[in-house]
Parts: C-alpha cells; structure tokens; sequence
C-alpha cells in the first residue's frame, strides 16, 4: 500500500504531466518553460526537480502519453475483418489524422532531443514499437519471406515513408504535401508500397 508521501509525490507527477501536456499542445515544444509548468500545476519551481529530473524527462512523460494515445488511435482506425492491404490503408490513415488532430504533440514526439550524451530511458525506448508493433502483422501477411530482423527493418521503412510525408506536410517545409491533400497522397503512397510488397 503506497505511504502518504508516495500519494502525494504521484498527485504532483500527475499535474506536472498535465500542466506540461495542455501547454504543448496549445503553444508547442518550444515554448515550454519550466516556471510557466509549475504554475499551472499550482506548485513551486523547486517542486518540478524533486519528482522529475528535469524539464527533459517531464517532457519525456509527456511524450509517454502521446505515444499511448496514437497506439490507441491507429489499432482503432483498423475496421474489424480488414485484410491486410485495408490494415495499412486504415493505419496510414490513422496516422495522418492523429497527427493533424495532435499536431503540436505528436510534433513534440519526434522533434525533442535530451542533452548530447543523455540517452533516453529504456522504457521511453520501449514505448517506441507502437509506431510499427501494428504494421508487422499485415505486412508479414503480404510478404510471408520476411522474418525477423528483416520483417522488422521492413515494417520501420514503411513506417518511416508515411511519417515522412506527414512531417514535411505538417512542417510546411517547400516540398511538402500540402495540409489539404495529405490524406489521399499518403493512401496513394501506401498503395504503390503494397503493389511492391505483394509484387
């Protein structure tokens, strides 16, 4: 049975976390002061390094939660019975909406970097295989000679060509997709991927 201390160390987390979340999500990675946190959480500056490292690590949590809630999105985007292509289909799809429904967390996911030297949590690590634990299943189906490692890197290359375009559309970097088309230009790159897979 946790102790009253450990009750209220974990309350605090929990605002901590709050605070931190409706700040990104309304102003962005970069905006996020420390001071302007603990505010918001009703708590002293010093109260931030007493149940967290530093502003790093809040934001990791953060990011902790972002990840959870995507997972939650793209296994619900997949309609029941769906064959492997309508998967992938519906994953993309999935993708592309969160992100443009979340943009300033699901921005926060990929653009925050801890201190050079500090390596991320391995649970943080962990967390990660959301972003391809649902694309192995449907894509082994379509390319049964792939196993293992090379069903892994497979599914972290498709992965990694839709959020592609996401980003550079979401980031409105000169070749971007434009925010408009985004979603039928991601379904039409998917659907050249899956003739290759099942070629």
């Amino acid at each position: 049975m946790a102790s009253k201390r450990e009750e209220n160390r974990d309350d605090l987390r929990k605002r901590l976390i709050d605070a931190a979340e409706a700040r990104i999500a309304a102003q962005g990675l970069a905006g996020l002061k420390a001071r302007e946190v603990t505010t918001d959480a009703g708590c002293a500056l010093g109260a931030l390094y007493n149940a967290f490292e530093d502003l790093d690590r809040l934001i990791l949590h953060v990011n902790s939660r972002s990840l959870a809630r995507l997972g939650a999105a793209l296994e619900a985007a997949v309609p029941p019975g769906a064959a492997p292509k309508e998967v992938l289909l519906a994953l993309a799809q999935g993708y592309v909406d969160f992100a443009l429904e979340n943009y300033q967390l699901w921005s926060a996911m990929f653009n925050h970097r801890l201190p050079d030297g500090v390596e991320a949590p391995e649970w943080h690590r962990e967390e990660h295989r959301v972003l391809i634990a649902q694309i192995i299943r449907p894509l082994q189906a379509l390319r049964p000679d792939l196993e293992g490692l090379a069903l892994q890197r497979r599914a972290k290359t498709v992965f990694a060509a839709v959020h592609g375009v996401v980003y550079l559309g979401l980031t409105g970097r000169f070749v971007g997709t434009p925010r408009e088309v985004l979603p039928s230009e991601v379904a039409a790159l998917v659907e050249a991927m899956m003739r290759g897979l099942s070629a």
